[in-house]
């Protein structure tokens, strides 16, 4: 019994659990609780780590492009995530995340510089070819 009445309130009915559904519960929390603190501290490691790289600018060539479509389901709207993959001159290859409107304007087989911070897209320059006359 409690100062308000009779009602034991939620603790009370926490208390009159068995043991089973109280282990259960707790470790169904700590798996919830421990997935969002592995999401904020992986998220949080990857902006540290780009943050801190340097701005890279080099010649490349765009050799693929892809898009990754989630949800959209029911009433929800689909959310679109844009890719281009890089190949540097000697041969390595790198796929950046880049911002739908750069997406467009990238074209498979266009060279020039990329300029680029860890794994964040910063900016690509296209060279103009220059018409014979």
């Amino acid at each position: 019994m409690n100062r308000f009445g009779n009602d034991p309130g939620f603790f009370g009915f926490i208390k009159e659990l068995p043991l089973f559904f109280k282990l259960f519960g707790g470790f169904v929390l700590a798996i919830v609780v421990g997935g969002f603190l592995y999401v904020i501290v992986r998220g949080l490691r990857i902006w540290i780590g780009n943050t801190t790289s340097e701005v890279v600018t080099r010649a490349i060539t765009v050799v693929d492009k892809r898009t990754e479509v989630w949800g959209g389901s029911g009433d929800s709207s689909a959310t679109t995530n844009y890719y281009i993959t890089f190949e540097m001159d000697d041969q390595s290859r790198m796929e950046l995340p880049v911002r739908a409107d750069k997406y467009g304007l990238i074209v498979v087989g266009d060279q020039g510089d990329l300029t680029y911070q860890g794994t964040r897209f910063k900016e690509f320059h296209r060279w103009v070819k220059q018409a014979n006359s």
